[in-house]
């Protein structure tokens, strides 16, 4: 059994963690929140954006642009989102886990790792990293979104690259993030509403020009919802995560206390015993 002072030792070291971890948990709280009003916020858009392309799709089948090319998938990218900082459960695991297992089914992989975690795997495990992004802040950045987005176009318009995809955590709810793959490029336009192929649309300006504009849109607002869907679903994970650690940690002080009163008992009912033998032997 352990000596009192190892003990309270314990107990002290276990109560700082445990101030830690409920701070931790009161700060994620503050941000999830935050981010999770973003995410909804911009949900809407993304739909729109979807339709709006879906629309110009039916419309205009057959229309050729550098982003809509499909060509023999030699080379693959794959645009991993994850967090830059741990402590936030399996979040993290999970993304990872996802990529590999869709990056194991292709040849000749390249990772555009977007977070720390994410960078850091990919080293220790070998793989191609040509770009990576950390230190991405607290929310999601359109302007470095619109940085990704651009680096992945200039790359699959110069045929470096002939898919890419995007791998994610999409925000349920605060207990559920589920790892996503969105194919990226090329482009695949939603389907259109019913009749959108035989409507007569009149496109103003010309249907290419409005392809051309939305295309990197597309792009663009697919990568900045990733980030805010993921930075909801991180700071959710984190609250989690902690909220479980200041409840196991209150668990083990629980324990270690009542092991510390039982030192405590023992030590005193010893020292009784001693004085009543002592007292025994000079009668």
């Amino acid at each position: 059994m352990s000596s009192l002072r190892d003990l309270r030792r314990r107990i002290k070291s276990i109560k700082s963690t445990q101030q830690i971890t409920k701070a931790m948990k009161a700060v994620s709280a503050a941000k999830m929140r935050r981010a999770q009003d973003n995410v909804l916020a911009a949900r809407p858009f993304a739909k729109r954006v979807r339709d709006v392309l879906g629309r110009v799709g039916s419309a205009s089948v057959g229309m050729k642009h550098p982003l809509l090319a499909v060509r023999e998938p030699k080379k693959v990218a794959f645009v991993v989102v994850t967090a830059d900082r741990g402590l936030c459960g399996g979040f993290n695991a999970n993304v990872i886990r996802k990529s590999v297992q869709e990056m194991n089914k292709r040849q000749n992989v390249e990772v555009v790792a977007v977070g720390r975690k994410i960078r850091d795997f990919c080293r220790r495990r070998g793989y191609k990293i040509p770009q990576s992004y950390v230190g991405l802040g607290e929310t999601a950045d359109v302007g470095f979104a619109r940085q990704v987005a651009g680096y992945v176009i200039d790359k699959y318009t110069a045929e470096e690259y002939d898919e890419v995809y995007l791998v994610y955590s999409q925000f349920v709810n605060v207990l559920v993030q589920k790892p996503l793959v969105l194919k990226l490029l090329p482009v695949e336009p939603p389907e259109g509403r019913e009749g959108d192929k035989q409507a007569n649309y009149i496109f103003e300006p010309e249907a290419e020009e409005i392809m051309g504009k939305m295309l990197p849109m597309y792009i663009e607002n697919a990568l900045f919802q990733a980030l805010l869907e993921s930075k909801a679903g991180e700071h959710s994970a984190r609250m989690t995560a902690m909220d479980n650690a200041t409840s196991n940690a209150a668990d083990m002080i629980d324990r270690l206390t009542l092991s510390m009163n039982r030192a405590r008992q023992a030590a005193i009912t010893k020292e009784i015993s001693e004085i009543v033998g002592g007292a025994a032997a000079l009668e």
